[in-house]
């Protein structure tokens, strides 16, 4: 496919779509901006998937950040090998980590009959834009060497072209198959976002992560329940 449409024109697509729809169902829907918790439909195997999946997507998403924002010093710092190897297996274990919570959501999702009568079409289809991103991150990580550096080197410029609205695809043109494809599905993760219920992590303030275990009482009688009266 043409890396002019790749990387010039889907960015901006996506982007654009995240923006409008997103405010579009603020406006319309202001309710519908909750992550649909489906914990207390079952708690353990959640606990277990959603822990380790949301504290090691942050972790890289941060390490993603500095590199746009501070190519310079991550290329600075990836200089002495040993720091370079540091970083490189410190991103690799994260999304390993995050990898591993996600698939303990998708099994837990596919295999609780409570909780796949409340999946929608758009779930399934985030999780398969979610696990596609993690385990192309991963191949590159493994496969196309030293991934911090030229992601300062590459991406991060090109990514600075495109907020100027300037696109310089000569950056992503050379780079490997799985790199483009790691890339176009994030923007397309950023164009389906806000027709899912991660839109919940855009209200502010927001204390998932920090907030103290969430607690649900039952309030009614179970044998009753059980015995169908």
């Amino acid at each position: 496919m043409n890396d002019f449409l790749l990387f010039a024109v889907v960015p901006y697509l996506a982007i654009s779509c995240f923006l409008l729809v997103t405010i579009q169902r603020y406006r319309q829907r202001a309710s519908s901006y909750s992550t649909l918790s489906s914990q207390f439909l079952e708690n353990k195997r959640h606990f277990w998937g959603s822990v380790p999946f949301h504290y090691g997507l942050m972790a890289v998403l941060a390490f993603h950040f500095v590199g746009v924002v501070f190519p310079k010093a991550v290329l600075s710092w990836n200089s002495a090998p040993l720091r370079l190897y540091i970083l490189e297996i410190s991103g690799l274990a994260l999304a390993l980590l995050s990898l591993v919570g996600l698939l303990n959501l998708i099994s837990r999702r596919l295999s609780s009959k409570k909780i796949r009568k409340v999946t929608t079409v758009g779930d399934l289809v985030v999780y398969l834009l979610l696990t596609v991103q993690i385990v192309s991150g991963i191949y590159v990580a493994v496969y196309s060497n030293w991934g911090s550096s030229w992601f300062a080197s590459n991406a991060s410029p090109w990514l600075w072209s495109l907020a100027r609205l300037d696109p310089q695809v000569q950056y992503m043109a050379a780079m490997p198959l799985a790199v483009k494809i790691h890339v176009i599905n994030a923007f397309l993760l950023i164009g389906f976002f806000p027709f899912t219920r991660l839109v919940h992590v855009l209200v502010v303030p927001n204390h998932y992560l920090w907030r103290r275990t969430q607690v649900v009482l039952w309030n009614y009688d179970r044998t009753k329940v059980r015995s169908g009266k």
